[in-house]
């Protein structure tokens, strides 16, 4: 019973400071709704005119893509455990890129992988590259740290969380 009594006291004490406000005097002064008006505008539409709009950045708007590291090449396939990581893959403008990209691009497509083009130097090429990985999203990006930290100097290469192959 001792348990219950704070609590029922609890849940009956709001209810008895629920009373109205009382005004004591009316002493004049000026109104303060000047210094709300910023903050209570919620109802209000801002004019057009201070609305601005971000537009995206075209992705060749970054060409060209240099990354000395990585050159076009031939590299060993070895083990990673990198759990969770999405599949990603790194290519170039080079014909040795465009005849991998062309035998993996359905594998690719099915691991849902991210393509990454770490040397490109054209909106030309860039734009060729797009339409033969037609399905796979690709991103200019310079591969610098990817090559650093996963110890490769070559591409075209397929990074997933199983490990690094060609």
């Amino acid at each position: 019973m001792m348990r219950r009594f704070p609590l029922v006291l609890a849940l009956l004490f709001p209810g008895i400071s629920q009373a109205e406000l009382t005004v004591v005097a009316v002493l004049g002064g000026q109104s303060t709704a000047e210094y709300f008006a910023g903050i209570n505008n919620q109802g209000e539409e801002p004019p057009t005119s201070q609305v601005l709009t971000l537009s995206t950045p075209d992705k060749a708007s970054v060409l060209p893509i240099r990354t000395p590291e990585l050159s076009p090449g031939a590299l060993e396939a070895r083990s990673l455990s990198m759990p969770g990581m999405r599949s990603i893959f790194l290519i170039g403008d080079d014909e040795l890129s465009r005849r991998w990209l062309a035998l993996r691009r359905d594998q690719l497509i099915q691991l849902n992988a991210v393509g990454y083009v770490v040397n490109v130097a054209s909106e030309s090429a860039w734009n060729d590259l797009q339409s033969q990985a037609n399905g796979l999203e690709l991103l200019p990006v310079s591969g610098s740290d990817l090559a650093v930290r996963l110890g490769i100097s070559h591409y075209p290469v397929l990074i997933s969380e199983k490990g690094v192959e060609q």
